[in-house]
């Protein structure tokens, strides 16, 4: 079940439950569809992987599977991450 994380691992940007700006990767690596489009160029930081929007679970549900509250923030390391973006920025996400 995914965990649905509170806010943009990069920027700290809140991305509730019902945002249509969050995006994750297949480890569930939460970002702001802004830190994706112009700082990550859709290459996950810490995988790799691509990004995609994140699914909204349904209200009635949020009570038996709450999201989660903890907040993950690790500002993006640029020196290190310049090393996987230019690994990764020509290949498509399926391919990688």
């Amino acid at each position: 079940m995914l965990e649905i994380r509170p806010i943009c691992e990069n920027c700290g940007k809140s991305l509730p439950n019902n945002s249509k700006e969050a995006m994750i990767c297949t480890f569930e690596c939460t970002f702001c569809k802004d830190c994706v489009e112009n700082v990550l160029f859709n290459v996950c930081p810490n995988c790799g992987g691509g990004l995609e929007k994140r699914p909204t679970r349904p209200s009635q549900l949020l009570e038996k599977y709450p999201v989660k509250t903890e907040k993950l923030l690790k500002p993006l390391d640029t020196k290190k991450f310049k090393n996987v973006l230019e690994k990764y920025q020509n290949i498509e996400p399926n391919q990688r």
